[in-house]
């Protein structure tokens, strides 16, 4: 066989490697269709080329591709390749600090070895596409590598945090999850001073040290509906429930999940919670959604309400 015939076919061994966690021998034959013994050959080039390609001996066992110490080169079919490089063009304004450039490289290196055809596309899909969402809170990306490290490996961390009214003391706590809502960055830990549940802003926090304490992880809430809860209510003046005559899911097409969350109700009503420090503004952004709204809580938001109406009705009349 040619050299080109060689090269093709390693690359469409390191395909199947990267498709399925695990390949017997046999398997791989077939599908290459050649013996055992290429297959072992061929193995072993990609080995001398930097894939940590591990053997498991036994029944069940079978050639799987691994992690090694360096970052080998990575082998793309075309959807994932134009799927990569959509999510890099938005990496490349995102909130991380550091990420917007180094999406950037990446991509220049991929868009050098794209077919014209794939880079077509990924244009045109950039071309076509805006984004709403508002300018976020960059976030040192090394922050983010010590708190998913931490809660990967299930040891404590311990940082300095300000709060809200600007106070800053240093906290300790037992790392779960990191939820995002595209604009801000939120951690979910077990406060050991405080011995409950909390949520903390990444970009509120200095000093991030990953100790060597290591703890056993425990019962928690869901970490995405508690930062929700934390983050449409605790830190706000007022909390607002409102009925609104809607689906569910029609409503939070509208309200983003860091404004507010939807809670189901019945008879096609559900109920959203927002927080808010002024009530007349949540009471005009109650009044701009399209649907049948009634106010739960609290009552001063229906006299907001009211004052607003009086308000509209007096734009409204003519002189």
């Amino acid at each position: 066989m040619t050299v080109e015939g060689t090269t093709e076919r390693v690359l469409r061994l390191l395909a199947l490697l990267q498709r399925r966690a695990s390949w017997t021998a046999a398997e791989l034959a077939a599908e290459l269709d050649v013996t055992d013994r290429s297959v072992r050959r061929d193995v072993e080039r990609l080995r001398t080329l930097g894939y940590p390609v591990h053997a498991v001996a036994g029944v069940g066992g079978g050639y799987q591709l691994g992690a090694g110490t360096r970052l080998p080169p990575l082998l793309l079919d075309d959807e994932e390749a134009i799927a990569t490089a959509v999510s890099l063009r938005l990496a490349s304004g995102g909130t991380v600090a550091g990420a917007g450039e180094a999406a950037l490289r990446a991509l220049a290196k991929l868009d050098q070895v794209m077919p014209p055809r794939l880079r077509a596309e990924v244009r045109a899909v950039h071309g076509a596409t805006e984004t709403l969402v508002g300018p976020g809170v960059e976030i040192d990306a090394e922050v983010l590598v010590t708190l998913a490290r931490a809660c990967r490996d299930a040891v404590r961390v311990r940082f300095r945090y300000a709060a809200r009214g600007g106070e800053e003391r240093e906290r300790t706590v037992e790392p779960v999850r990191m939820v995002t809502t595209g604009r801000r960055w939120y951690l979910m830990a077990w406060d050991t001073d405080r011995d409950d549940w909390r949520t903390f802003r990444l970009d509120r926090m200095r000093e991030t040290t990953a100790t060597t304490w290591r703890f056993r992880p425990r019962e928690h809430p869901d970490p995405v509906a508690y930062v929700q809860q934390s983050v449409t209510g605790a830190p706000y003046r007022h909390v607002a429930r409102v009925r609104l005559h809607a689906p569910p899911d029609r409503v939070r097409e509208l309200v983003p999940p860091q404004v507010g969350r939807v809670e189901d109700d019945r008879d096609g009503w559900c109920v959203l919670v927002a927080g808010g420090d002024n009530l007349d503004w949540l009471a005009v952004h109650v009044a701009r959604l399209p649907f049948e709204a009634q106010i739960l809580d609290p009552p001063e938001l229906r006299e907001a309400a009211t004052r607003l109406a009086h308000r509209l009705t007096s734009m409204a009349t003519p002189d």
